[in-house]
C-alpha cells in the first residue's frame, strides 16, 4: 500500500513544515535491532552498546533456526537488556516470545493478530507493528491494541527486502495526533537520522548502522544527533 493507496488519501507534505514537536513526549530514543547472526561474541558487543548512549529497546530477530536454538541464543541477551533496563523485544514470534520471557514481540503485517499477542503475552507486554507508509494500518494496529506502530523504510537498507518508502511527514501526523509511540526505522544512520527526529519519531529502529562497524562509536554518534 503506498499512501495515495491509503484509504484516508495522500497526506499533505506541507503540513511537515507546520508541525512542532512536543516536548511533553519523552525524548527519542534507539531501538536496536539484532543482526542475523547473535552467537560467538556478540553478546558482548550488545553489552557495550547498550553502555554507550541513549538505548530503548533491542529487538531479537533471527531467521532459519529452530526454536530452541532461537531460545538458547535469545537467552544471555535477554538476561543483558534485562540489567541495563532495556525492552528485550521477539521479531515475530508470540510463542518464542512467550518462551524466553522477552518484554514483547514486534509482529509484521503477515503475522499474528495484536490481540493474539495480548492473550498470550499479557497486559504489560509490549506489541509493536509493522505498519510501512500506511497511516490507515497504524489507525488499525492501535484499535487492535499495539504499544507502538513502526513506519519505513524511509532510506535504501541492506537489512532486509523492502517496497514502502514513507516521506518524514508520516511521523509528523502521527506524533500531532496520537500518544502512541511512534518507531520510524529502515537504512537510518547518524547522518540521516535527524530529520526523523524532528519529524516527529519517538524511536529510531537501527541495525546495520550499529552492528556494521564500531558499535560504541556509533551508538555514541547517534546520541548526539538525539540530545
Amino acid at each position: 500500500m503506498t499512501d495515495e493507496d491509503d484509504p484516508l488519501g495522500p497526506l499533505d507534505p506541507d503540513f511537515a513544515a507546520q508541525f512542532v514537536r512536543d516536548d511533553r513526549r519523552p525524548p527519542c530514543q534507539l531501538y536496536l535491532i539484532s543482526p542475523l547472526q547473535v552467537g560467538g561474541g556478540f553478546p558482548d558487543r550488545l553489552r557495550r552498546a547498550v553502555g554507550a548512549g541513549p538505548v530503548a529497546a533491542f529487538q531479537f530477530r533471527v531467521k532459519d533456526v529452530d526454536q530452541h536454538e532461537a531460545a538458547r541464543l535469545a537467552d544471555p541477551l535477554r538476561r543483558i537488556c534485562a540489567d541495563a533496563d532495556i525492552a528485550f523485544i521477539v521479531n515475530d514470534s508470540i510463542s518464542l516470545a512467550k518462551r524466553v520471557g522477552a518484554d514483547g514481540v514486534h509482529l509484521g503485517q503477515g503475522d499474528d493478530d495484536p490481540r493474539e499477542a495480548r492473550a498470550v503475552l499479557g497486559p504489560q507486554a509490549q506489541i509493536g507493528v509493522t505498519c510501512h507508509d500506511s497511516r490507515h494500518l497504524a489507525m488499525e494496529a492501535g484499535d487492535a491494541g499495539a504499544d507502538y506502530v513502526a513506519f519505513g523504510a524511509f532510506y535504501p537498507t541492506g537489512t532486509k527486502e523492502t517496497r514502502h518508502r514513507p516521506e518524514p511527514v508520516i511521523l509528523s501526523w502521527w506524533h500531532a495526533l496520537f500518544e502512541l509511540p511512534c518507531v520510524a526505522i529502515g537504512g537510518i544512520t547518524p547522518a540521516n537520522a535527524a530529520p526523523l527526529v524532528a519529524a516527529g519519531a519517538d524511536f529510531l529502529a537501527v541495525s546495520g548502522a550499529v552492528w556494521n562497524g564500531d558499535e560504541v562509536a556509533a551508538v555514541r554518534a547517534f546520541g548526539e544527533v538525539l540530545a
